[in-house]
């Protein structure tokens, strides 16, 4: 068992499908199945359990997948912090964004390619939840996150506070959450996460129930809704500022402390690779310019 079979075996487990896994390391499908039974022979368990075209991690592939991930990063982030000279000039930055998404982020991306034009980016997005697991296991080296968020065995350097804005496809001045309550409201989350329980307990406050209709994740897909008449939604400033468009309209909430602290997490106690160290350099810069 090596490296390279601990790779496949983990593009195995996250496609589920030999094929798809073939596809996304760039191999034929024959050497990837051969590699696989080596590997369950080597062992002596089985890993996969096959349904039709689907296949399913059992308890030992289970155990073997979190744990090759693991040593991988760890190879990889060994390899980097080796390679990782010239003042991170060379190297990779694997950086997680919130599903809320960042206002500035590709033109920061773009600069920092401009500067380190041999630096590999690796790009994630995913909720605040799952892009600070992914910082746990290394699979990403930072995130871009939204609190409220447990962040223990974290660092969170924080970036800018910014207000919760009401959107619909009617222009309206102002509106109370009290007015917002009497309409079909779209969560730009998901039940049990930060902001979904940030704007739940805005309401909560004033003792308003609300009328939500739906809960969504992907911005673009949330404000398609809102600009067909869905529902109206309420989202922190920065993401309209991404996302909003024709046909849509924003609003301050009146008479609420609504805020969404955004900042970046990486791991505590842990090596910063250079690359990274250089792209928080820039973030910092890019939001104290934009703040004057």
């Amino acid at each position: 068992m090596d490296i390279k079979q601990l790779r496949y075996f983990i593009a195995i487990a996250e496609e589920k499908n030999i094929t798809a896994a073939a596809n996304r390391l760039h191999l034929s499908q024959p050497p990837l199945s051969i590699q696989l039974k080596q590997l369950e022979d080597e062992l002596g368990v089985k890993l996969i359990e096959r349904n039709g075209k689907s296949m399913e991690l059992t308890d030992k592939g289970t155990l073997l997948y979190q744990r090759a991930l693991h040593l991988v990063n760890s190879f990889e982030e060994i390899k980097n912090e080796i390679q990782d000279t010239e003042e991170g000039k060379k190297g990779a930055l694997n950086i997680g964004i919130n599903t809320l998404s960042v206002s500035g982020f590709s033109e920061m991306l773009q600069t920092f390619h401009e500067n380190y034009p041999h630096v590999s980016l690796k790009i994630v997005q995913n909720d605040s939840f799952y892009l600070a697991e992914m910082v746990k296991t290394r699979a990403i080296e930072m995130a871009f996150v939204r609190l409220p968020l447990e962040h223990r065995g974290l660092v969170y350097h924080h970036l800018i506070n910014e207000p919760f804005i009401f959107v619909s496809n009617t222009k309206v001045d102002n509106i109370s959450l009290e007015e917002v309550a009497h309409m079909p409201l779209i969560f730009p989350s998901t039940e049990g996460l930060g902001i979904y329980n940030t704007i739940l307990e805005a309401f909560t406050r004033q003792k308003l129930q609300l009328k939500n209709i739906a809960e969504c994740s992907d911005m673009h897909v949330l404000m398609e809704l809102v600009k067909g008449g869905t529902g109206v939604t309420i989202v922190p400033k920065s993401v309209f500022d991404v996302y909003g468009g024709k046909s849509l309209y924003s609003a301050p909430i009146s008479n609420v402390n609504m805020t969404s602290s955004l900042g970046v997490i990486l791991l505590e106690h842990h090596y910063v690779s250079t690359p990274a160290k250089n792209f928080m350099e820039l973030v910092k810069g890019y939001y104290r310019h934009s703040q004057l």
